[in-house]
């Protein structure tokens, strides 16, 4: 199955590159292990180096980055320039970072005995990513992950080759920067065990099944996510899932209403509303529903739609025909059920994959729009009595992920933080990922965690140290 790329805005297809074969998926694998034996006898600090050159190397090719990421996807061009700055800043702080959350632990160090817990690498890890944000997912995890000594084969999504082959230039330009470094790189560069490798879907459980892969990290749907740590889990490889989510945004009564509708409208249409970390169910107590409504209805009405490589557009189309016809079914089921439209819901007389900005009201609990991942702009409203009832409809799902929960008092704001079942909280702001702080869910949204101290820890062996100093007293 080729990798293809097909124009969002108009649905022709643009370009196909061609699968790995079976023989060079086997020689690059073996490349990564060997690069990578040499990589994980490198300190830190010196790893760092080859980051740095990578952050180089992304500034150097922004412009270009973007407008691959623009064309191939449907990304507005300003978010597909904010996606690499986030990766830019990534590697600036993921080096110091890297070095305080992988120096070792002392847990114990008397007359008896010296016990520390140290991070060791385990091997390659293979990347599974998605299209919503080629860049900076599939970097989110690479950065943390090579720096504790790993290597890292990426699997590119099938839609969005092109962006994966920009992203292997910055590799190549970064190790050809390091070649050329004067002040002893060179070493480095020949050891530095990255790669983006187009590998078709039906050949991934046998690579996740072979030895020379020590752990599998996916981002993308529940059934994905479940597949893939079934393959693990029978080779027993570590895993690390970033799923689906159906995030809350709680408004109690004493919100900032103005503030609470403007987050709320950039919650759910980051991405054009195609982001797992997007809010999608917001969950207003009555006693400010209608004036939240009115002010949320009108920021969803006052979205730009159109050419993601114009600069003033806000929404572009849904990056694939098979995700933008999903999105349709569930608002049409969500409908039939019940639902009541107030803004959007027709995509009919639209070119190409896309969608309105879409506000769904009334919505039944067995509609799929109150409780499923819906990917686009389209958001369901909940009309809830109580704080105690807000939480149980945030929670009524099947995932995790994120949750924001606005209201001014600190008292209602703890409460929700120890009721949310969701990996990350957020008060007074909308959910994002930061390269500083642990991101990841529970449910269905996965498990393990991605960036933060935690982060770069993941993919390595805790292994404790115990050094006798004197025999023990009887």
């Amino acid at each position: 199955m080729p990798f293809d790329v097909t124009d969002p805005c108009t649905g022709e297809r643009l370009e196909t590159f061609p699968a790995l074969d079976p023989a060079s998926c086997d020689a690059l694998l073996t490349e990564l292990q060997v690069r990578q034996q040499r990589w994980r006898t490198i300190p830190v600090t010196e790893r760092a180096r080859a980051i740095e050159a990578l952050a180089t190397a992304l500034r150097t090719h922004r412009e270009t980055l973007a407008r691959t990421l623009s064309r191939e996807m449907g990304k507005p061009i300003m978010a597909a320039r904010a996606e690499v700055d986030k990766c830019i800043a990534l590697c600036t702080v993921a080096p110091t970072m890297a070095t305080a959350a992988l120096t070792d632990e002392v847990l114990r160090d008397d007359a008896d005995a010296f016990v520390v817990t140290r991070y060791a690498p385990l091997g390659v890890v293979l990347a599974i990513m998605p299209w919503n944000f080629p860049y900076w997912q599939a970097l989110r995890l690479a950065v943390p992950t090579l720096l504790a000594g790993n290597g890292i084969c990426i699997k590119p999504a099938p839609s969005v080759p092109g962006t994966a082959l920009a992203l292997a230039r910055c590799f190549a330009d970064a190790r050809e920067a390091l070649r050329q470094d004067t002040s002893g790189a060179t070493a480095l560069a020949s050891a530095v065990p990255w790669a983006v490798a187009f590998i078709e879907e039906q050949d991934l459980d046998a690579v996740i099944a072979d030895p020379r892969i020590a752990g599998v990290s996916l981002t993308g749907s529940d059934r994905a996510g479940r597949h893939v740590a079934e393959v693990a889990g029978r080779h027993l490889k570590k895993v690390v899932l970033e799923l689906g989510g159906s995030d809350p945004f709680i408004v109690l009564p004493d919100a900032d209403l103005d503030e609470a509708a403007r987050v709320a409208v950039a919650a759910r249409t980051v991405n054009s509303g195609q982001s797992c970390v997007a809010a999608k169910r917001f969950i207003v107590c009555e006693a400010v529903y209608d004036a939240f409504l009115s002010r949320f209805v009108e920021g969803m009405r006052a979205l730009v739609m159109g050419d993601p490589q114009d600069e003033r557009t806000q929404i572009g189309p849904i990056a694939t025909a098979r995700v933008r016809d999903g999105l349709a079914a569930q608002v049409a089921t969500s409908v039939r059920a019940g639902a009541r439209v107030l803004l959007g819901g027709d995509a009919s007389g639209l070119p190409g994959f896309f969608y309105p900005p879409t506000v769904l009201v009334d919505v039944p609990d067995s509609a799929p729009a109150a409780c499923d991942e819906l990917f686009g702009p389209v958001a369901a409203v909940f009309r809830v009595a109580t704080e105690a009832e807000a939480i149980a409809r945030a929670n009524a799902t099947p995932f995790g992920l994120g949750a924001s929960v606005w209201t001014q008092s600190s008292a209602a704001a703890d409460r929700c933080i120890a009721a949310l079942e969701a990996g990350m909280v957020y008060v007074n702001d909308m959910v994002v990922s930061d390269p500083r702080i642990p991101f990841g869910g529970v449910k269905a949204s996965g498990m393990g965690r991605e960036l933060g101290p935690i982060g770069y820890r993941e993919f390595t062996n805790v292994q404790t140290v115990h050094r006798r100093r004197r025999p023990m007293s009887p």
